[in-house]
């Protein structure tokens, strides 16, 4: 109560009107062993050039992507977000009403975010895109549940490439019953999950390139869905690779998800993230969030309005698709605005890039002693077993200032046989002389481990 902007006599006046005699009554029903016996151990007020001078130093030991070699992904990627982008999303076209329920002055809004479902269905070869999820996870997780609803079957067969956060929010969702079959890591690049299927399969979920970056074959998962009367649903951590892979709607894939976050969206230390959602026409009412779509006014001027909504604050909670109650509004410009400058031919290039890089990457991987590339396909990102446990490794070279990818041990910790594995990613920001930084470290890291 100290910190509100009223007098004494304002805040008498407020506790009188709720009858409580002090503001300490208003926690009464708070257990005493819960409430603090002194204040919050924070420095006192100071004058805000040495708050800010405060904060600086407390950032300044923070080492961003940006600031050495940097070869980690793994759902989340360092790409280059043109300047513009920012500037972009600050102009007052798109400072509209902040959920599109009146269009007409809300105009923006709609307008950006029919733009962005037209990007997304192109981009993913689908017939129909929402106006965007949280991020890549709980997509994959709210897709789950819409072939569940098509096909009526409860059965979820989750690929073994799949991401472990990913599995991790699906079984969220889901629980972990006999209706949710996780199997086992492949970081191999094997997996028998087209030998899972049966009868009672409302769908299974591939990542391409998944996980440990190996390329999938989606068209042999398609047909062996389709025969038993199951949904293909498709997940996509890297969107870039989008612009050199085959369309997963092209494919034969029912539902695609993916996170947005690599197109116009920095690494942000962690989010907010933008996820996609695609699939067929024909299974519109079952997708989850809102649709913008065209129309004309009155006076036959264009026009957006909000088409479809499934969600529970517009329609009975018992005939809502998801509780998914907002989307990333200012996250899903920011990817269409950056598609937007690429283009088709841009975004192709940049995908070559990143790509080009990687090979680069993974060709070097092969010449230091002690490490193994697991990965005959990958786009931008591999995996590799060292001879040694990979965790002390990256650690030692973070503190040389290399970045050198994600130990699979900290996503599968009771995993003993990930223990030596590390992703790596490469985009088209990593440099020749951070590729022959990596493998001077990871030499030398692995020599002296061996010695």
């Amino acid at each position: 109560m100290r910190y509100l902007p009223h007098s004494e006599h304002e805040r008498a006046d407020m506790l009188a009107v709720i009858g409580a005699r002090t503001a300490e009554d208003l926690f009464a029903r708070v257990p005493r062993h819960a409430l603090l016996r002194e204040p919050v151990n924070l420095p006192r007020h100071s004058p805000e050039f040495l708050v800010e001078a405060k904060m600086k130093a407390l950032a300044s030991r923070n080492h961003a992507a940006g600031d050495g070699p940097f070869f980690i992904g793994a759902g989340a990627y360092r790409h280059h977000v043109p300047a513009s982008v920012d500037h972009l999303i600050q102009r007052s076209e798109w400072l509209t009403a902040y959920t599109p329920y009146q269009p007409e002055v809300s105009q923006g809004t709609l307008q950006m975010l029919f733009e962005f479902q037209t990007q997304v269905a192109h981009l993913t070869g689908m017939e129909v895109a929402n106006a965007s999820m949280y991020d890549g996870s709980t997509a994959t997780a709210e897709a789950v549940l819409m072939a569940r609803r098509l096909t009526r079957r409860n059965r979820i067969i989750l690929s073994g490439g799949l991401h472990p956060h990913y599995r991790d929010v699906v079984r969220t969702y889901l629980g972990d019953g006999p209706d949710l079959v996780c199997l086992p890591a492949s970081p191999e690049g094997q997996g028998d999950i087209l030998n899972r299927i049966d009868g009672d399969t409302a769908a299974i979920v591939v990542q391409t390139p998944d996980f440990y970056g190996h390329l999938r074959d989606l068209r042999a998962a398609a047909d062996a869905a389709h025969a038993a009367g199951a949904l293909l649903i498709v997940v996509v951590t890297e969107v870039v690779s989008l612009g050199l892979i085959e369309a997963p709607g092209a494919l034969g894939a029912d539902i695609v998800v993916a996170e947005g976050q690599s197109i116009g969206n920095s690494l942000n230390f962690g989010g907010p993230y933008v996820g996609l959602m695609a699939t067929r026409k024909e299974f519109i009412r079952q997708m989850p969030g809102r649709l913008c779509g065209e129309t004309v006014d009155a006076d036959g001027n264009r026009g957006f309005v909000l088409t479809l909504s499934t969600r529970e604050q517009h329609i009975r909670r018992e005939k809502a698709t998801s509780n998914i109650c907002t989307n990333s509004g200012l996250c899903a410009l920011a990817f269409s605005i950056h598609m937007s400058l690429l283009g088709e031919a841009g975004l192709k290039k940049l995908a070559r890039l990143n790509h080009h890089n990687a090979v680069k990457l993974a060709k070097m991987l092969g010449t230091v002693p002690g490490v193994e590339l697991l990965n005959k396909s990958f786009f931008n990102e591999m995996t590799i077993r060292l001879a040694v446990p990979a965790a002390p490794v990256v650690e030692m070279l973070a503190r040389a200032d290399v970045l050198a990818g994600l130990p699979v041990s900290r996503l599968e910790p009771d995993n003993p046989a990930r223990e030596n594995l590390i992703v790596l990613a490469a985009t088209e920001l990593t440099t020749d002389d951070d590729i022959a930084m990596l493998a001077e470290c990871l030499h030398a890291a692995l020599s002296e481990d061996a010695q």
